[in-house]
């Protein structure tokens, strides 16, 4: 039996005039983004809409307009006859999942990402860039060569020939000459610091205080953190592992097989461009005919 999982991106795939056209096409959409700007305080709808990317790409900002977007597209799909089985989310994006399988309601949703947004801005030092063409194996050892100069480490395991790295500048420099010297590419991620490493320490402690005195239920379907990649329903797994998420790296390959592995035949990215998607595509491999797509 055919299985839908909803998967909501995290930061990088940013835009000016992300979800604009939603906000004016749906009612509900566009009562979102008030909600939004409501709760948080921020002007997010008018970033996304009209920017400058610059102020929309900032931490605080960006975090928040993320989820925005995120929900949007799921109330999209649901719009059109779309249920989800399961959920996921890249980073950031689990809180949208969250939100989805109503572990936490949508206002809350957006007082947590608001608080680790400010949290996670305010310890912006560092770089993040993705890997391309080496395995993640391969991506590892760059970074244990890189140490020299400073902490990084493999932050994300966005496909097999997709790892991003995340550390302190200077070693983040030195990982990419590695990187260079083993035929891979790498590329600056439009990030304002070290997220999913050790240099998040200190946010994570601040932010897990939060999550210990926020209640969260059981969800209505099965999600798959990405701090693990494994299937679960408990809440107070859920929590421990968002704890967890600011520090460790996203096993995002490992969460989309697992999917897969669930009978998963339907990835609805809840985005309004492809951008995990092609990350999909990638881990699964041409033999795997599953639907992949976004909220366009």
């Amino acid at each position: 039996m055919s299985k839908t999982a909803f998967i909501f991106p995290g930061q990088g795939g940013q835009f000016v005039g992300q979800g604009q056209k939603w906000a004016q096409d749906y009612p509900s959409v566009a009562d979102l983004f008030k909600s939004v700007d409501r709760i948080s305080q921020k002007p997010i709808s008018k970033l996304c809409f009209e920017g400058p990317v610059e102020e929309l790409s900032k931490t605080e900002n960006l975090q928040l307009s993320v989820l925005a977007v995120g929900l949007s597209a799921a109330r999209i799909f649901k719009l059109k006859g779309h249920e989800p089985n399961f959920a996921a989310g890249h980073s950031l994006g689990e809180y949208g999942a969250l939100v989805l399988a109503e572990v936490v309601t949508e206002e809350k949703a957006i007082e947590l990402v608001a608080e680790r947004s400010e949290l996670m801005a305010r310890a912006s030092d560092g770089s993040m860039c993705a890997v391309l063409g080496l395995d993640p194996e391969t991506v590892e050892g760059v970074c244990e060569l890189a140490r020299s100069e400073g902490q990084v480490v493999a932050a994300n395991y966005n496909s097999p020939q997709q790892t991003v790295i995340s550390g302190e500048s200077r070693a983040v420099a030195a990982a990419v000459r590695f990187v260079t010297l083993k035929g891979g590419k790498a590329i600056p991620l439009p990030v304002t610091g070290a997220f999913h490493s050790p240099l998040m320490a200190k946010p994570a402690e601040l932010f897990g205080k939060t999550l210990d005195q926020t209640p969260f239920k059981k969800p209505l379907f099965p999600i798959v953190p990405n701090a693990t990649g494994q299937i679960t329903d408990d809440p107070q797994e859920i929590k421990d592992n968002l704890k967890k998420q600011m520090t460790s790296p996203v096993l995002w390959t490992l969460t989309v097989n697992t999917l897969n592995q669930a009978g998963v035949d339907a990835f609805l990215e809840c985005w309004p461009k492809p951008y995990v998607g092609p990350m999909i595509r990638k881990t699964l491999g041409p033999s795997v005919k599953s639907q992949i797509s976004a909220a366009v």
